[in-house]
């Protein structure tokens, strides 16, 4: 005689699978007017094995994906200090070296890919490391791209100077909504950053007087050394690697420091963090400056690079989209920022191929990125740590 609990879970199996057949069945008769018996049935059967997929695989994938990131720590940590600085010298030359085996539609995309890094890079200090939702970062982006712009188109002024003081205007800005937001959290900062980018769209569109309106700049100065200007794919490609260099290195090292963990802890509890002495106003403001410095500075690479900037350049979307790469490599990761902005731009020209799919391709992997890995495609060192001494 079979105990009642055996009855139970095999009543209990008997309906889950019963259940699993007619969400499937339904979705297959809800296609078939439009695809026919034999694009139902496929549809139905995808829909099962979608099912099966989520509810027994993705939970050993993640699993799985979740040891071979700790691996990756370990292994990070017991690597000798040489061969670590090897490996990164090898790396910088590849990258140093990869241009000259590249088109140039393969170049322009490898340079957008990194001006967005060092966006991505930027972004990370505000979100990744102290915690603030940032909507409106686009905002600072611009203002780096039109005062570089002004500055070299109308008053003459050599673009090695006005790309540094597009980065400067840009930290000013980044420290009024420092100043203006500092009582506000989650949500709440969203908001008024959001309505930031949104202002801000107005003024480019309407101060026709200084930034030509919709109609935007043009015959921007491209950067010259010396008698030698900066014309080819290649050429960009070389400043961007060293701007993307000099932004890794200093968020790395400051990331090291008592203020990158002051930021770290901060966003795991402001409050706490304010009872253990640190100063959480003056942190919050200095993150938000040095990510708005980030963004000018890429503002006025992107502005010298194509010689003519509007304000359809620097929506919305474009904090969306740079957040995208922040949240899918990792908040507070900085391997994971970089490789989510090379996916977020290499992959969809990978994809055009497929135009009419390429899309929902992209969304699918994103939803499956978040059920797989939702602390990022390589996620922070200090939650790494944190969980490895918690096990």
């Amino acid at each position: 005689m079979k105990p009642p609990k055996a009855d139970h879970e095999k009543n209990r199996s008997g309906r889950a699978w019963l259940a699993r057949a007619g969400i499937s069945l339904w979705f297959g008769l809800l296609a078939l007017p439009f695809t026919g018996w034999k694009g139902s049935l496929r549809i139905s059967a995808s829909v099962l094995a979608g099912i099966l997929l989520f509810q027994y695989g993705l939970p050993r994938f993640t699993a799985l994906s979740g040891k071979l990131s700790l691996w990756t720590h370990r292994a990070d940590q017991l690597a000798p200090a040489r061969l670590r600085r090897l490996l990164k010298l090898a790396g910088a030359a590849i990258l140093l070296l990869l241009p000259l085996t590249l088109n140039n539609y393969q170049i322009d995309i490898l340079t957008m890919a990194g001006l967005y890094a060092v966006l991505a890079l930027g972004l990370n200090i505000v979100v990744g490391f102290a915690g603030l939702l940032d909507l409106g970062y686009a905002g600072f982006y611009a203002v780096g791209a039109y005062t570089c712009a002004i500055l070299t188109a109308r008053y003459a002024v050599p673009f090695w100077l006005a790309l540094p003081a597009g980065g400067a205007l840009a930290a000013a800005f980044g420290m009024a909504l420092g100043v203006i937001t500092l009582r506000l959290r989650g949500d709440y900062l969203a908001i008024v950053t959001l309505g930031f980018i949104q202002i801000l769209h107005l003024i480019l569109n309407n101060w026709d007087s200084v930034t030509n309106g919709p109609r935007g700049i043009m015959r921007i100065p491209h950067p010259a050394l010396g008698s030698y200007r900066l014309a080819q794919p290649i050429d960009y490609y070389y400043l961007i690697a060293a701007i993307f260099f000099i932004t890794w290195f200093v968020v790395r090292k400051l990331n090291a420091t008592r203020i990158g963990r002051a930021w770290v802890a901060i966003r795991e509890d402001e409050l706490a963090a304010g009872a253990m002495g640190l100063n959480t106003t003056l942190l919050k403001v200095f993150a938000f400056v040095l990510g708005a410095f980030w963004a000018g500075i890429g503002g006025g690479f992107f502005a010298g690079k194509f010689g003519f900037i509007s304000p359809e350049s620097f929506t919305f979307f474009e904090s969306v989209l740079i957040l995208s790469m922040v949240v899918l490599g990792g908040l507070g990761s900085i391997p994971g920022v970089i490789l989510g902005a090379l996916a977020l731009i290499i992959l969809p020209e990978l994809l055009r191929g497929l135009s009419d799919y390429r899309m929902l391709i992209f969304g699918l992997a994103m939803i499956l990125m978040m059920i797989l890995r939702p602390e990022g495609l390589i996620g922070s060192t200090r939650r790494k740590i944190e969980t490895s001494s918690a096990k």
